[in-house]
């Protein structure tokens, strides 16, 4: 006989998911992204840099004067260099992340610009089709100056047969 297969066993069905013990924690990504990029805007400010400068200066200046009990880093500096180090740690993901988010809105920006710009374009090639047989259409009406042009050769033409008529009798 067959053997029967069951259903988790088939190449089309997906396999049940376990369920976990601990929950992963969840976070809005919107909310991380929008974050990144205030931080990445912030970052990329003079106000930014002139603040940083400041306290490097403080920091260096305090430790460098400072009486020896009250200084908190000695002269190689190794803690403002740790928070320095984090600093850029965290930093450059987050601007990774905000760059990356610019690049999807760049990119959806684009595709709505060459959408637009193809129906732009079918539109003009509809219009110029439109515009040609219009002048085709106007090619074959009769204009003003050529109606009084005929009008003028008719009128010619009556008067010269009135002249003829008037001899004749």
């Amino acid at each position: 006989m067959a053997e029967k297969r069951r259903p988790v066993d088939r190449l089309d069905t997906p396999k049940a998911l376990r369920r976990q013990l601990v929950r992963r924690p969840s976070y809005d990504t919107d909310a991380f992204g929008v974050f990144a990029e205030r931080f990445a805007r912030f970052m990329g400010t003079a106000k930014f840099l002139i603040w940083m400068t400041i306290v490097v200066i403080v920091w260096v200046t305090w430790n460098a004067l400072a009486p020896g009990d009250l200084r908190f880093d000695e002269f190689p500096f190794i803690f403002l260099t740790l928070a320095l180090s984090l600093q850029a740690s965290y930093a450059a993901p987050l601007i990774l992340l905000a760059q990356n988010r610019q690049e999807d809105r760049d990119r959806v920006i684009a595709a709505q610009d060459r959408d637009a710009a193809t129906r732009a374009h079918a539109d003009m090639e509809f219009l110029t089709r439109e515009v040609a047989s219009l002048r085709l259409a106007l090619g074959e009406v009769a204009t003003r100056d050529y109606l009084r042009s005929e009008l003028r050769a008719l009128l010619s033409d009556l008067e010269d047969r009135d002249s003829e008529g008037e001899r004749e009798d």
